[in-house]
């Protein structure tokens, strides 16, 4: 019985081989890295078979990276209100705190989601991808059993397969997801209305994220992390300029604490978690938000010969291949690697070159952009200043803070840095960049420069003959390297 694909207008007739249909390339999960090795090796001509349990885009467009982002766009909006007086700007009449609208707002987010949506399936569509609705399972000899949403079942194969699944959001003991009051990130971005209080249990991107935004929309946040300081992995100059700028905003960050459960108030309508030796703390709502775990239960069968890990990721080589000859996998379910939408990108055209015996490089994880939408936000490329150290390398730093930026005193938002890391010759000159890191206003979308210099290998003096506008967010990078060189107008 034939499965019917995910959405008719994005279909597109195969010719069926040895009774089932059969495709250049099967994906498995649609996506950032499924849709993105579907759209590019359509593009490279290859047929494309398209499994999607739900809708294509999938947890990033649908339940993650998107919507969260427009919920945070809605939270800066709120802030730039409440400061609208500083430029001259009257915001009401008898100037109270801005009311939100939740349920507006979260028109607003599905309405971005649904446009989208479409452009994707529309993408998908105009070149020709076979999209079906339902699970797939990947057998033994390539084939792909795909149970479908409305009950029916079908075989197709492909001459390499791809599979890119995805992950789900991980829970914690004593912390059951009710969808009420204990939520993870899927149920957080259908809420209608705000909590007055909220506990984020987890303190890692996704976590601050949710904490920046609760706050900004006038709900009183605490923050629960295991480890000695929220932000993992992020520079310690960056993880410090955050926890001062949260601490302003009212956001309680309790690092190195235990959990140890939660009880319900017999309302229904708050609970009270409990920490540490005896912390309590009454809340409205607790999102968790601990990371996120492979989606690849029933993934594979043992005759498919795909290697899974004990944490249940697929075990994949640099340039995405699994253990069985002509399966490959990218994005959230391999082992090892950032589970950052954007990655997923780079994995699928990798994989894509490889099948068409073009040469493809590997991506190189620890050079990969990294960004983190809370306020202020975070982006950054290369080793923090801390591995730079524990590597070995003499390395000299420099940092050039917002408030002497111009443009970031034009639009009122001074707070951050940017901090540049990079090696120190044996005469005392400057030559690699090794690391850049900047927390502030807008460095998501001013991080390129810094990570093609990381990605580049190139030196300060190289970088610091890039002119940048003035004025700019963006000088601040200009100038910090310029300082590298020894001779910096501003940055000493």
């Amino acid at each position: 019985m034939e499965v019917v694909p995910t959405e008719p207008e994005v279909a597109t007739e195969q010719t069926a081989t040895g009774g089932a249909q059969h495709f250049d390339v099967v994906v498995v999960g649609g996506g950032p890295g499924g849709y993105a090795a579907a759209l590019y090796g359509a593009a490279a001509g290859l047929s494309i078979g398209l499994v999607e349990l739900d809708k294509v885009g999938g947890t990033c467009l649908h339940r993650g990276c998107v919507p969260a982002k427009a919920f945070l766009e809605t939270a800066a909006v709120r802030r730039t209100v409440r400061s609208a007086a500083e430029f001259g700007i009257s915001a009401g009449a008898d100037q109270s705190e801005p009311t939100v609208k939740f349920a507006v707002s979260q028109e607003r987010k599905q309405q971005v989601v649904d446009q989208l949506f479409s452009g994707l399936s529309g993408l998908l569509k105009g070149r020709g991808v076979t999209v079906f609705n339902g699970s797939g399972t990947l057998l033994g000899d390539h084939r792909v059993r795909i149970a479908g949403n409305d009950g029916s079942t079908v075989e197709v194969t492909g001459t390499d397969v791809v599979l890119a699944a995805g992950s789900v959001p991980r829970t914690i003991p004593g912390f059951d997801v009710d969808g009420t009051i204990v939520l993870t990130s899927d149920e957080v971005l259908a809420l209608d209305h705000l909590p007055s209080t909220v506990a984020v249990i987890g303190g890692g991107a996704i976590g601050c994220e949710f904490a920046s935004m609760f706050a900004d929309l006038g709900t009183s946040v605490t923050i629960f992390e295991a480890l000695p300081a929220i932000l993992n992995g992020c520079d310690d100059d960056v993880v410090r300029t955050i926890g001062r700028s949260f601490k302003k905003r009212g956001i309680d960050v309790k690092a190195g604490v235990t959990l140890n459960g939660h009880t319900p108030d017999p309302s229904g309508n708050r609970t009270v978690v409990s920490y540490g030796d005896d912390g309590q703390l009454t809340v409205d709502a607790v999102v968790v938000s601990v990371g996120r775990r492979p989606r690849t239960e029933g993934l594979v069968t043992p005759e498919a010969g795909v290697t899974i890990d004990d944490r249940g990721f697929v075990v994949a080589d640099a340039v995405m291949r699994t253990s069985a000859p002509g399966v490959w996998a990218v994005g959230d379910v391999v082992a090892g690697t950032p589970q950052l939408a954007h990655v997923a990108f780079a994995e699928a055209i990798v994989v894509v070159k490889s099948i068409l015996g073009e040469p493809a490089a590997a991506v190189d994880y620890s050079r990969v952009p990294w960004a983190i939408y809370c306020h202020p936000e975070v982006a950054f490329a290369g080793m923090t200043e801390a591995a730079a150290k524990a590597a070995g390398l003499d390395i000299v730093v420099k940092k050039d803070p917002f408030g002497g930026n111009s443009r970031a005193r034009i639009i009122g938002d001074t707070e951050g840095m940017v901090k540049v890391i990079a090696e120190k010759r044996p005469d005392g000159s400057t030559g690699r960049i090794l690391g850049v890191h900047m927390v502030g206003p807008w460095v998501t979308e001013q991080l390129g420069a810094g990570y093609l210099a990381v990605n580049w290998e190139a030196t300060a003096d190289e970088v610091a003959q890039f002119i940048q506008p003035h004025p700019s967010l963006t000088e601040a990078f200009g100038e910090t390297v310029l300082a590298l060189t020894g001779r910096g107008l501003h940055v000493g």
